[in-house]
């Protein structure tokens, strides 16, 4: 019923190898498989790639490979709406969640958690779901306040109006809309709310070694 998609590549510009650096007792890649390898709903898990060597590590974890052609993989050729579309048309399901090894603190039961919910949230007339963390902060554009007032119509941080970072950890939707929509949520996702630890999304070297010290928190 539900496929889920790890999309790694070679490439990494801010962090080098970045999908199999060092994380637990493996890697990010291999420690992501082994996640989703325990969410019942998941009954198929695809690494979708241009790298032979994280291909080769899918394979030994026992799960399918999509090997992508660099034009997919290189973010020059190809558009990334390009991409998904491509990599959502050549695996099968009819559900696909996609799952990017870079948030390894999103663990078996968020995703359990979060298919259950996709599956409500469908029939209430969401087309999709995407992972979100709340943020309650003060934020600025070049033209000043973006969520607040200045002076006298200041409010506590936890009144600020709602405002959501997508983590990526978690998105959802039918297979077929990813291929029409060539992107992994529709205009209506519903937000599904994670805390800041399962939210952690590693970028760069500081990120993973935050992501490190929040492993047995």
């Amino acid at each position: 019923m539900f496929t889920a998609v790890i999309p790694v590549r070679k490439g990494s510009r801010r962090l080098k190898n970045k999908n199999i650096a060092s994380f637990g007792d493996s890697n990010l890649l291999e420690y992501k498989i082994n996640q989703l390898k325990k969410v019942k709903y998941i009954t198929n898990i695809v690494v979708s790639s241009d790298c032979d060597f994280m291909l080769s590590i899918a394979e030994l974890c026992g799960v399918t490979v999509h090997k992508r052609a660099l034009e997919y993989c290189d973010e020059q050729t190809k558009s990334f709406s390009e991409v998904v579309e491509h990599i959502c048309s050549e695996v099968e399901g009819e559900h696909i969640l996609w799952a990017t090894c870079t948030s390894p603190l999103v663990e078996p039961e968020n995703y359990f958690d979060a298919i259950d919910c996709y599956l409500k949230q469908l029939d209430l007339g969401f087309d999709s779901l995407m992972s979100v963390e709340l943020l309650n902060r003060y934020l600025w554009t070049d033209e000043g306040p973006l969520n607040y007032e200045l002076g006298a119509g200041h409010v506590p941080s936890q009144e600020l109006p709602a405002l959501y970072r997508v983590t990526d950890g978690i998105l959802l939707a039918p297979r077929v809309k990813m291929v029409e929509w060539k992107y992994f949520h529709g205009v209506k996702p519903y937000k599904y709310i994670m805390d800041k630890r399962s939210s952690i999304d590693i970028d760069d070297k500081l990120d993973l070694e935050c992501a490190k010290a929040w492993l047995d928190v």
